[in-house]
């Protein structure tokens, strides 16, 4: 029996590997040496904008209340926070356009948080500080960053800590209230996974999609407009660079949000039509972005990762160990320093007596582990050429020739290959497809009763159920 307890935990997992990914920080993928011209470069810019726009009469405060959800209200600068917050973390330039092209759906978004919130009190479900702390604190570890530079990043940057904290504290939240919800349910049985696996081969020979998706939900389909044009919003932002994987968690209304949008492999039967017509059309593998999909309940963009013939996919895995040698400071090859020096002379050493993935492991130990000793199965297929290339011919037990990177020296072995059929699923992954399917539509049916039980008031005072 596959527990709930352990598809929860490895949700909230997968949540924050999102959050991992929506706060890696544009400033991370900036040269050090350009950072603060491109900053001037912004600000030049931005003062540019608002000197030619037409300034307003009187700004409007950032404790002006937008909404009042059930009482409890919703604020200007809880919308400019969380706008600041995704550009951000898209490296997306911060300016009135994007802002006002955004502001729709954050409020939505922050609506859709405050109702869940109240569901999370309304159950007595506390979220520990220190469960807050420790994912903040795993989101600067990944990133390499030291203690409370993500606070100070945030801070440099206009945006509150306090919007991070709140959007983490409903998402831990929110898989507790899930887990009660399901209940019972919240098991996938041997004999659910045995029929799922008899369906599979029924289907031998069909074509399957690897998709990511970010869903819009629409409230009025008579009165789409909005949604339409932020949807439009994120497709345009999307084909200029940002990450899908973030937009997805920062913004898409499916439970695929928890893991950056990713569906996985789908059949097409288990897609709404129109979104096989478009996925027929698009580019495999390649980034490609839909336009707008309609669909029941809203709108759609897909990315199409893969294709393939179920039951039918040939490829090459490899299991392998890596030690990372550091250097103290970046390495200038025009002035290389005896730390240096002294660690290829190491890599060399190593190079020549290491024979073995538990000796490279030791290595690696013995440096800190700055990275993961062992990244797991590798699909060959899916690596870059180089990398590709370096493992093909690389014998078992045979460490690699030093991988020499500004920040310090990297060796691989291979500790195994084999011929694998990716087609293949095995029993854990296809509970995992199981209980994702079941994990949305509880997801679904519950935040459609907080809306529909909710009472909420827009600025101007006027009532509404939503």
């Amino acid at each position: 029996m596959f527990l709930f307890r352990q598809k929860a935990e490895r949700l909230f997992r997968m949540r924050l590997r999102s959050l991992t990914l929506a706060c890696s920080l544009a400033a991370l993928t900036v040269p050090v040496f350009g950072g603060a011209a491109q900053a001037a470069t912004h600000h030049h810019t931005a003062t540019q904008e608002k000197a030619v726009a037409k300034q307003p009469a009187a700004p409007e405060p950032d404790d002006m209340i937008i909404r009042v959800i059930n009482g409890i209200p919703l604020t200007k600068r809880d919308v400019d926070n969380r706008g600041k917050l995704f550009a951000l973390s898209t490296g997306l330039p911060v300016n009135a356009e994007l802002m006002d092209r955004l502001r729709p759906q954050i409020i939505r978004q922050l609506i859709d948080e405050r109702l869940r919130t109240q569901e999370i009190l309304s159950r007595h479900i506390n979220v520990a500080p220190e469960q807050i702390a420790a994912a903040i604190a795993g989101i600067e570890r990944r990133n390499g960053m030291p203690e409370n530079a993500l606070r100070n990043k945030l801070a440099e940057d206009g945006v509150s800590l306090t919007t991070l904290i709140d959007q983490i504290r409903v998402q831990i939240g929110w898989v507790q209230v899930l887990r009660q919800e399901l209940g019972g349910r919240g098991r996938v049985s041997a004999r659910e996974i045995a029929q799922r696996e008899e369906a599979l081969k029924r289907e031998d020979g069909r074509i399957e999609y690897n998709l990511s998706e970010i869903f819009v939900r629409v409230e009025d389909p008579r009165h789409a407009e909005e949604e339409l044009a932020f949807t439009n919003t994120v497709i345009q932002e999307l084909r200029k660079g940002a990450p899908f994987p973030i937009v997805a968690a920062q913004f898409s209304e499916s439970q695929t949000a928890l893991d950056g949008g990713s569906m996985g492999w789908v059949q097409e039967d288990e897609l709404d039509p129109s979104v096989v017509a478009m996925v027929k059309q698009m580019p495999v593998g390649v980034g490609a972005i839909s336009n707008p999909i309609t669909v029941p309940g809203g709108f759609v963009i897909i990315s199409v990762n893969g294709k393939r013939v179920i039951g039918h996919q040939p490829g090459h895995v490899a299991t392998i160990r890596q030690a990372f040698l550091p250097f103290d400071t970046p390495l200038n090859p025009a002035q290389v320093t005896p730390q240096q020096q002294q660690t290829l002379q190491k890599a060399m050493h190593y190079m020549q007596t290491a024979s073995s993935c538990a000796e490279v492991e030791a290595i690696n130990k013995q440096y800190g582990e700055k990275r993961p000793t062992d990244p797991g199965e590798l699909q060959l297929e899916r690596l870059n050429p180089q990398m590709r290339d370096l493992m093909l011919s690389l014998p078992l037990n045979k460490l690699s020739r030093p991988l020499v990177s500004t920040d310090g020296i990297d060796m691989i072995m291979v500790c195994s290959k084999k011929e694998k059929n990716f087609a293949d699923r095995p029993p854990s992954e296809i509970a995992d497809q199981l209980m994702n399917e079941r994990v949305e539509q509880t997801a679904r049916q519950l935040d459609s009763d907080l809306h529909r039980r909710a009472m909420i008031v827009d600025v101007h005072g006027k009532p509404r159920g939503v």
